[in-house]
């Protein structure tokens, strides 16, 4: 029904304001609990088998809601009740960001992929924190991660200070904290992947969550379009501060083999074109490490196959997003059936 009718109607509107749509439709589903009974006997499936532990924290299943697409923590009950194990809510910063300026989120449905320019657009963090609170008074059955970044005119030798201040007051509230630090859509913050800026940042931020919360796991998320020698400076300052793990990959900059209208937009590319390139990340993160170093998987995850792979490259979860705009939400549930463990 969805690629039939919902899907069309959707894609006859603008990308973002149809996102907003779709999310607003889950967030009023919250307001209703029989609602959510049905979504969760639609599209919740009871499998034992696909529960994994991964830095200490117990997922129901391997697969969750990557950041973006739900910002401001507005539908978490909604989303969890899709049959995820876990929502990356975010990205959050200090202050309200309205993002980059419209129109900046393209589909390329002969692609099945989606640019975005957005720019962390969000309410930031303080508008954030209420729900945040009333989600863990009353905790839905999902890990729930926050997503922090640097704001917009945070020059980067200050970037410190606000992942630092963010960690402070998000960490009472997330189950584990993801950083940032990749995203093409706020200007210099791939830089942050250089081991100059990466080194101190990581420390400090790792110092901090000593002090605040020694067991609550921080990951930290990065490009796909590293060289191997950049992977390698991320990894061992990764390992050196005994970091929980690594979320791989978020959007490329590359464009190669696209053939949609939109694939000169400028921005981050997601869906089926970075599927094999976030996977190639995966596969050496794992070889670099000897697999010791926890992977949470994203990058053109639109069906079990795609899911597997990820998960057989080395990853421990998963996340989607793209795959649910052109596959729509039976799309967890058909990955928790078709996964093998």
């Amino acid at each position: 029904m969805y690629k039939t009718l919902f899907r069309p109607a959707l894609f006859n509107i603008d990308p973002e304001k149809a996102h907003h749509l779709t999310l607003g439709s889950l967030r009023k589903a919250q307001l209703v609990p029989d609602s959510l009974r049905v979504l969760e006997a639609l599209y919740k499936v009871n499998r034992d088998d696909l529960a994994v532990t991964v830095a200490g924290l117990t997922f129901k299943n391997p697969v969750g809601i990557a950041a973006g697409y739900d910002k401001d923590a507005v539908a978490v009950r909604g989303l969890a009740a899709l049959g995820v194990s876990h929502v990356e809510v975010g990205t959050l910063t200090r202050i309200p960001q309205e993002g980059n300026p419209k129109p900046r989120v393209f589909r390329l449905p002969e692609d099945q992929g989606l640019i975005n320019r957005m720019g962390f657009p969000n309410g930031g963090v303080d508008d954030a924190l209420p729900r945040l609170a009333k989600l863990k008074e009353n905790k839905p059955d999902v890990v729930i991660g926050v997503n922090i970044g640097k704001g917009k005119d945070t020059p980067l030798e200050n970037a410190i200070d606000d992942y630092r201040a963010l960690l402070q007051m998000v960490h009472t509230y997330a189950d584990y904290i993801a950083v940032n630090i990749s995203s093409p859509n706020t200007v210099g913050l791939r830089k942050l992947q250089g081991k100059e800026f990466l080194q101190g940042l990581v420390s400090d931020l790792m110092a901090e969550r000593a002090k605040l919360c020694a067991d609550k796991p921080l990951f930290v998320k990065i490009a796909p379009d590293l060289e191997d020698a950049e992977l390698d400076d991320i990894l061992e300052v990764l390992t050196d501060n005994q970091v929980s793990g690594v979320i791989a990959t978020n959007t490329t900059i590359g464009r190669e083999g696209l053939v949609s209208a939109n694939r000169f937009e400028k921005g981050g590319l997601s869906g089926a074109p970075v599927r094999e390139k976030s996977t190639a990340v995966i596969k050496a993160i794992t070889a670099k490490t000897n697999g010791n170093l926890p992977i949470i998987g994203v990058g053109g995850i639109d069906s079990p196959q795609a899911a597997q792979e990820k998960l057989d490259a080395g990853a421990s979860l998963v996340q989607v997003y793209t795959g649910m705009i052109y596959q729509g939400p039976g799309l967890v549930q058909s990955i928790n059936k078709g996964l093998k463990v």
